[in-house]
């Protein structure tokens, strides 16, 4: 039997309860906190999405617009598996195993897709490995991930990769996980917000 080390001290309930209770207090000045940063970045404006970003998938090559599926807002969920990985990020693959049944999505006029940079079959392999359901796309060739930030700039960058790192959103080379989220606008696309 494993042994745990460096635990609290034993307290009475009393002290306990106080612990508890200034925790608690802290948790939920957090959550507000939380709450009033996720209102500004739902407040964001808006910006049109012109380039003609184009995914390979299932029924072969599609265009953003084709990833709504007729929905009026798409979460892209930028799954970090490289080109040349044998397999996707671990911690990628753990929140995908979280994703379940996209109905409650779809009743909110939302859909779901993950994009990742390594080519389709390699995609569509992993997916059925790990028992996956949702729509999952590869960007192989497009500038999609760097246009959006989700891959980091490497020595043949096509980003001013230290722009980007002085302004703290780029501190490594290759995937970086990331949703985003974008909304059509009668026939046209345009990025509502990035969410961590």
């Amino acid at each position: 039997m494993t042994r745990m080390d460096n635990l609290p001290a034993v307290v009475s309930a009393e002290e306990w309860l106080a612990a508890r209770t200034g925790l608690l207090a802290k948790e939920k000045e957090l959550t507000r906190a939380r709450d009033r940063v996720n209102a500004d970045r739902r407040r964001l404006p808006m910006v049109r999405i012109v380039k003609p970003y184009s995914f390979e998938g299932p029924d072969g090559t599609v265009s953003l617009l084709d990833l709504f599926e007729g929905r009026s807002q798409l979460v892209m969920h930028h799954f970090m598996f490289g080109p040349d990985w044998e397999q996707g990020c671990s911690s990628c693959s753990s929140a995908a195993d979280g994703i379940g049944n996209l109905r409650q999505l779809h009743v909110r006029n939302t859909t779901l897709a993950a994009v990742s940079r390594a080519p389709y079959p390699k995609l569509a392999a992993y997916r059925e490995r790990m028992g996956w359901a949702f729509p999952w796309y590869s960007s192989q060739g497009s500038d999609f991930n760097y246009d959006f930030h989700a891959t980091g700039a490497c020595a043949t960058a096509r980003n001013a990769a230290a722009s980007l790192a002085a302004r703290g959103w780029l501190t490594t080379c290759g995937p970086l996980p990331d949703r985003l989220v974008v909304a059509e606008d009668p026939g046209r696309v345009v990025r509502r917000f990035d969410a961590p």
